[in-house]
């Protein structure tokens, strides 16, 4: 039997400070070397909310607080696919955010500045449709 493999279940955590999105530079595949959305795969037994404050952590260093959902965005890489759960995210003290663990840099960015950034595909026209940097 031929059919598509289960996708991994992956989280998004949505940071907004002064009017800015936080993007990480991904250090390791997918999207290597791609500007996106702080993020990664759930563990088991975790919460999607729980993936999404753990891999703020890790990537960033910054605590956070998992907000409401965004939506959910699919995306196929090769033979794997990816379901992804996006959500706001509260952080305390943004400022202190440095690039850890699969992060080889961060920025807070505008719209204009996004569009000068190597953006993973799918994520301008994903935060576009949410509204995400019009709140």
């Amino acid at each position: 039997m031929t059919g598509r493999l289960m996708p991994t279940c992956c989280v998004g955590g949505i940071v907004i400070w002064e009017k800015k999105l936080l993007l990480i530079r991904r250090a390791h595949p997918p999207a290597q070397g791609y500007w996106s959305i702080p993020g990664g795969h759930v563990e088991p037994g975790e919460s999607w909310q729980g993936a999404v404050e753990r891999e703020l952590l890790e990537e960033t260093g910054l605590v956070a607080t998992c907000g409401r959902f965004i939506g959910w965005v699919e995306r196929s890489i090769g033979e794997q696919r990816y379901l992804i759960a996006d959500f706001l995210v509260d952080v305390l003290e943004p400022e202190t955010a440095t690039a850890n663990d699969d992060a080889l840099d961060l920025a807070f960015v505008n719209a204009d500045e996004m569009k000068s950034l190597h953006v993973a595909p799918g994520i301008t026209s994903f935060l576009a449709e949410h509204h995400v940097l019009s709140r």
